[in-house]
C-alpha cells in the first residue's frame, strides 16, 4: 500500500508513567513521535487526524475518523494513575471500542503494553492484554508505526527507536501540535532528555527501557522546542527522564554543562516563553554528588519559571520497605537532598511569587515488606522536613500498581488491598497535618499566581490552574467564563488547592465575595466596602474601612475604574 494514500487517524488516550505524563493539558511526545515517524515513513501530514479520547466523548461525529483510517493507531496507558483534572484517561472498555470501530487496521501502543487493569487506579493487577487490536507495539509505538506503514500495513519486528530517528521524527511531528483541543494556549508540551534508568526499584517500569540511560543531545531536544514553538507552543516541561541532574552525564553524576546548554539553547529559540519546567531529579544524585548538584539545581533555577518542582522518588521511609524493594535513598538522604534544593533553588523572583525550585517527595505504598510501622515512618519524615522550616511543592501518595517485567509483579496488589483501609486514614492526616500547613508556607496570603487558566465551576466558585509541573488548583469565587485566564492573590488554603481574588483586585468592581474571601475583611467589612465605593486608593479602604488590602489591590489611583 503507497504511503502517500494512507488515511491515519491517531487517538490519543492519556500516559501517566514514572517518568513521562500526557494528562490535558499536557501533550506527551508519543503521538508527537508517532506523526512525525508516519511523515518520515510518507504519509502527507494532512492525512494524519489526531484526536484525544476526550475529544470523541465529547462529539460521536468524530468516531468517523476512526471508522474511516485505513490505520488507526491508539496510544495510551497509566503505570502511575492519580487524580486529573484536565482530562479523563480512557478505560480499557473505550479502547476496545476504538478496535471495534475501525473498519482499517489497527495498532495499540505506548505504556499500556506493559499491561492493563480493570481500571486505571491504583492497588491493582495488571495483564497484558491486545485488547481486540490487530497489532500491539511491544517496543515503540512510533518504530512500530513507522515499519509497519513501510511493510504495507503487513507487519513489523518489535524493536525500540534510537535518538537518530527521534531527531528526525520530532520535528516532523510537531504539527499534530495543531489538532489538540487545548491548542494554543493551554497546552504544555512532555520534552523526553533521556529514557531508562541505572536504579530497579521493584515496582517501577521505566528500568525496562534499558539500564542505561540514552541522552538525547541538547542540540536534538532544542531542536524539537524550536519545531513545537513554530507551531505556537509556550509551555514545555522536561519530564521525559528518571534524574535531570544526570542529564549528559554517565547516568548518574550530574552534568552542569549539559544542563546549562540545554536551558540556555531553549531560551534562545523561545524568547518569549512561558513556561519551563521539570520533572524527576534523583535524590541519591544530590547527596553523592552534592557540588555538582548544587550547580546543576543553580542553573535550572536561573532558567526555569517559577513554581517548579523536582519530584523525589523516596517512595518510602521505612527501611524494610526500602531494603525489600532496592529502593535506592534512605530517609537520612532524602532530607539532605530536599535541604540543599531548598537552599539553591528555593528562592522565589519577588516577594510575592512561588518559589523557583522545590523538592516533591513521592511515596508508594503497598510495597514488599509494608507494615503498620511504615505509616508511621512517613509520617515522621514528612515531620521532620516541616519541623525544619524545609518546603515541599507536594507530597503525592498512591497505591503501587504490578505490572509483568517489575519485582512486584510476584507479589501483585495484595499488600495494597490489604492496608487500604490504614492507607485512606493515613493520607487523609497527611493532608490535614502536613500538606495545608505546608500549602501555607509554600504560598501565603498575597502570592500572586500569574496566568491561572479557568477549567470548570463547582458550588458557585470557578477553579483553575496555571501551565506547570503539579500546579496548585486555584478556587475563585463566583462563576467566571471557563477558558478565561487571569492572575490572582491567595487568600486561602485547603489541602492540595486554594483560594484566591483577581489581581490586582479593583475594590470599586470586587464582588461582595471576593471582598468577603480577602482576609481580614469578613462579611460586615466587605459590606461597609460596597457601600462607600468608589475609593482612590488602597490607602482610601484602609482609612474608611478599617483593612489593609495593599497586597491585593490595584497600588495606585488610576488603576482603579470607579463605578
Amino acid at each position: 500500500m503507497d504511503p502517500g494514500t494512507l488515511d491515519v487517524t491517531i487517538v490519543d488516550g492519556y500516559v501517566d508513567e514514572p517518568a513521562h505524563f500526557g494528562v490535558p493539558p499536557y501533550l506527551s511526545t508519543y503521538p508527537r513521535y508517532t506523526a512525525g515517524a508516519l511523515v518520515d515513513a510518507g504519509v502527507p501530514t494532512d492525512r494524519i487526524t489526531y484526536h484525544t479520547i476526550d475529544a470523541l466523548r465529547d462529539n460521536r461525529h468524530r468516531w468517523q475518523d476512526v471508522d474511516a483510517a485505513d490505520l488507526l493507531i491508539y496510544v495510551g496507558g497509566m503505570t502511575v494513575p492519580g487524580n486529573y483534572v484536565g482530562g479523563t484517561p480512557a478505560e480499557p472498555d473505550e479502547v476496545r471500542e476504538l478496535a471495534w470501530t475501525a473498519s482499517g487496521t489497527t495498532l495499540l501502543g505506548g505504556p499500556v503494553r506493559f499491561g492493563v487493569g480493570e481500571r486505571n487506579e491504583g492497588a491493582t493487577e495488571t495483564e497484558r492484554s491486545d485488547l481486540d487490536y490487530d497489532f500491539v507495539a511491544k517496543g515503540d509505538i512510533e518504530a512500530a508505526a513507522y515499519d509497519l506503514v513501510l511493510n504495507g500495513l503487513e507487519g513489523f519486528g518489535d524493536r525500540m527507536r534510537d535518538n537518530d530517528e527521534i531527531d528526525r521524527w520530532a520535528a516532523k511531528g510537531a504539527f499534530i501540535v495543531d489538532q489538540h483541543p487545548n491548542h494554543p494556549d493551554y497546552l504544555i508540551c512532555e520534552l523526553e532528555t533521556s529514557r531508562g534508568c541505572p536504579y530497579r526499584c521493584s515496582f517501577c517500569t521505566e528500568p525496562l527501557y534499558g539500564a542505561n540511560p540514552s541522552f538525547r543531545d541538547p542540540e536534538s531536544v532544542v531542536g524539537e522546542v524550536g519545531s513545537l514553538a513554530d507551531h505556537g507552543v509556550r509551555h514545555f516541561r522536561l519530564g521525559r527522564q528518571a534524574d535531570i541532574l544526570a542529564y549528559g552525564g554517565d547516568g548518574e553524576a550530574p552534568n552542569p554543562d549539559a544542563l546549562r546548554t540545554l536551558y540556555t539553547g531553549i531560551h534562545e529559540v523561545v524568547p518569549d516563553l512561558g513556561t519551563l519546567h521539570l520533572d524527576n531529579m534523583n535524590p541519591i544524585t544530590i547527596v553523592r554528588w552534592p557540588d555538582r548538584a548544587r550547580e546543576g539545581i543553580r542553573i535550572i533555577a536561573e532558567h526555569n519559571t517559577p513554581g517548579d518542582t523536582a519530584a523525589f522518588g523516596l517512595e518510602s521511609a521505612d527501611p524494610v520497605v526500602q531494603e525489600e524493594n532496592n529502593l535506592n535513598v534512605t530517609a537520612d538522604e532524602c532530607f539532605e537532598a530536599v535541604r540543599i534544593v531548598n537552599e539553591a533553588g528555593g528562592w522565589r523572583p519577588a516577594p510575592d511569587r512561588l518559589p523557583k525550585l522545590l523538592p516533591g517527595i513521592n511515596l508508594v505504598h503497598g510495597l514488599k515488606g509494608e507494615r503498620a510501622e511504615t505509616f508511621e515512618h512517613n509520617r515522621a519524615f514528612l515531620k521532620r522536613v516541616y519541623d525544619a522550616g524545609l518546603m515541599l511543592r507536594r507530597v503525592n501518595i498512591r497505591q503501587v500498581m504490578a505490572f509483568a517485567g517489575t519485582e512486584m509483579s510476584d507479589t501483585g496488589a495484595e499488600i495494597a488491598r490489604d492496608h487500604k483501609a490504614d492507607f485512606k486514614r493515613y493520607k487523609r492526616e497527611i493532608r490535614e497535618t502536613v500538606d495545608n500547613p505546608m500549602l501555607q508556607r509554600l504560598a501565603p496570603p498575597g502570592t500572586v499566581l500569574p496566568d491561572v487558566h479557568l477549567e470548570y465551576h463547582e458550588d458557585g466558585t470557578t477553579f483553575g490552574r496555571q501551565l506547570g509541573t503539579y500546579p496548585l488548583l486555584v478556587g475563585i469565587p463566583g462563576e467566571r467564563r471557563v477558558g478565561e485566564r487571569l492572575d490572582v492573590a491567595v487568600v486561602d488554603h485547603g489541602y492540595r488547592s486554594v483560594s484566591a481574588v483577581p489581581y490586582p483586585l479593583d475594590v470599586n468592581r470586587a464582588s461582595l465575595k471576593e471582598l468577603r474571601a480577602i482576609p481580614g475583611v469578613g462579611k460586615q467589612r466587605a459590606g461597609d466596602i460596597v457601600v462607600n465605593r468608589p475609593f482612590e486608593s488602597p490607602r482610601e479602604v484602609t482609612e474608611t474601612v478599617g483593612v489593609d488590602l495593599t497586597a491585593y489591590a490595584a497600588p495606585s489611583a488610576d488603576q482603579y475604574e470607579a463605578k
